[in-house]
């Protein structure tokens, strides 16, 4: 009984030390990680950064500084690193390769949140799917489609596939093709149309509308109408034009062709 109070009596002298050293470690560690983060997230703040990336650079970096201190307050108390690194090291291979379609994702979101190829408000198409962009996680991206149905995209094929930003410019031409009767004065016809785009308050005039021939088609004289727009006037330029033109056609007695069907009637 005395050999083994003897042990424990210098076991508890010669680890009591480390055990207090790393745990004053620990808490000093944690404070100083949780100073640390928070300042970084005020740095980006100042510059702009984007909030969706202050989060996804503020938890890497708040992730990576707690392992660096998982490690030394183990080393503190006597563990061999070395042994301790290669778990890890095998242990992350193994997750890896279980992960590796999360893991694409979260390079994909590391890629957007860092080259910011759209931001959250902007209209996109992408892997067949148009929507406004609603939310940038770190492994998917959420689209509201035009029929207000969430599209959840994952990032990994998001960002290696093409993107199309309709936002990004500003404005959107708006392409519609008219077709009149070959008995119908061109003239007349373009002046018609162009009196439709000028007439619509949404149409922009910088870059000016406009109203061109593009076609001969079988039965009818093809008219290319390209009007200009704000992204969020888009449909309604398009469906207004739309109504419009058809309007002002038949007011002026222009045709508008349509395909007709001919019966034939056999003899005998």
């Amino acid at each position: 009984m005395e050999e083994y109070l003897d042990t424990f009596q210098n076991l508890l002298i010669e680890y009591t030390p480390k055990v207090l050293t790393a745990l004053a470690i620990l808490i000093v560690g944690l404070f100083a990680i949780k100073f640390i983060v928070r300042a970084s997230k005020k740095i980006m703040g100042k510059r702009g950064v984007d909030i969706t990336l202050q989060k996804f650079l503020g938890d890497l970096i708040s992730w990576s500084l707690k392992a660096l201190l998982f490690v030394t307050v183990v080393s503190q108390l006597g563990v061999a690193t070395t042994s301790f690194a290669a778990i890890i090291g095998a242990a992350g291979l193994a997750v890896g390769l279980a992960l590796q379609g999360s893991l694409s994702n979260f390079a994909g979101g590391a890629i957007i949140m860092i080259f910011k190829p759209f931001k959250i408000g902007d209209l996109i198409e992408a892997q067949g799917v148009t929507g406004v962009v609603k939310e940038i996680q770190i492994f998917t991206t959420h689209l509201n489609t035009p029929g207000n149905k969430l599209a959840i995209i994952p990032n990994g094929t998001l960002s290696n596939g093409n993107i199309i930003n309709y936002t990004a410019e500003g404005k959107l031409r708006v392409d519609l093709t008219f077709g009149v009767s070959y008995d119908a004065d061109i003239k007349q016809s373009k002046e018609i149309l162009m009196e439709v785009l000028a007439s619509n308050p949404k149409v922009l005039k910088d870059p000016a509308p406009s109203v061109n021939v593009s076609e001969l088609a079988d039965s009818s004289v093809n008219f290319a109408v390209r009007p200009w727009a704000n992204v969020a006037d888009y449909w309604d330029v398009y469906f207004e034009t739309t109504e419009n033109v058809k309007l002002a056609l038949d007011k002026a007695g222009i045709e508008i062709p349509y395909p007709h069907s001919v019966e034939i009637q056999k003899e005998g």
